[in-house]
């Protein structure tokens, strides 16, 4: 495991390069002892350092919970990351382009908790229960480590590539829907880039949030009531550019949108 010292040095790297829209080199490369539990150490380390200069923590996200996502990637389990109040947008946003690095957008499911999850034993089941609503949300990754050969202690020490998230779209009652046959088409310019279905996230996409639950546990953690989860990407990261309009759309739970200035 690295040392305090070393969990500090690289908290402050990523700060940097996340103020400077830049990218440093692989952690992995540079620590070859770096291990999994030393990466959520830096992103705690991030997330404090957050919410001590005053952002509010609102939810958190979760990532390569998809066959294609793990392939897009190379990396072949899931990680988690956090999500602040002023990293989410609404139906409709102009967002700026230049605020993250290496932007790519993904298709996903928001569930919205009404009730707290504690591990170590959260089902499926649990996960429709404690949910209030599900929604169409993007999510838009930046890396802020370099993207060649990156490994899951890369992605997680980066807070798990996230950048922020747009939500939208007509919420419903996970009883009210079969959620793993929620499909969506997703437009970059009016031209269909991707497609998938829900069920592409771990067979079903409440799975994804149990995953989570589960997983804080380890780490002496849990989901609160009123946290917004992003439960996985079913599609392939699509890149965008200044410019850009995206669209997705989820069929009945209608669309989301933004544009890249």
């Amino acid at each position: 495991m690295l040392t305090d010292e070393q969990i500090t040095q690289i908290a402050d790297e990523l700060a940097r390069a996340e103020q400077e829209r830049a990218t440093v080199p692989l952690l992995t490369a540079r620590y070859p002892q770096m291990t999994v539990e030393d990466s959520y150490r830096v992103q705690n380390e991030w997330r404090r350092r957050g919410i001590a200069a005053g952002r509010r923590p609102v939810g958190r996200k979760i990532g390569l919970t998809s066959k294609v996502m793990q392939a897009a990637t190379g990396i072949s389990e899931p990680d988690y990351g956090a999500i602040f109040h002023d990293m989410v947008y609404e139906n409709g946003a102009v967002i700026e382009h230049s605020r993250f690095s290496n932007v790519r957008i993904e298709v996903e499911l928001a569930f919205k908790l009404g009730k707290p999850l504690q591990g170590p034993h959260v089902t499926v089941f649990d996960v429709l229960d404690a949910t209030d609503y599900v929604i169409p949300a993007l999510e838009i990754l930046s890396s802020r480590i370099e993207m060649s050969g990156r490994t899951i202690v890369d992605t997680i020490s980066d807070n798990a590539a996230m950048g922020a998230m747009v939500y939208g779209g007509n919420p419903v009652r996970p009883q009210d829907v079969d959620l793993r046959w929620i499909s969506a088409l997703l437009y970059r310019n009016e031209a269909i880039e991707e497609s998938g279905v829900a069920a592409a996230v771990l067979n079903h996409p409440a799975m994804g949030v149990a995953w989570l639950a589960n997983k804080l546990s380890a780490h002496d953690d849990g989901l609160d009531a009123g946290e917004l989860i992003l439960a996985g990407s079913f599609t392939r990261p699509m890149w965008v550019h200044p410019g850009d309009t995206v669209l997705c759309d989820y069929s009945e739970m209608g669309t989301v949108t933004c544009r890249f200035s």
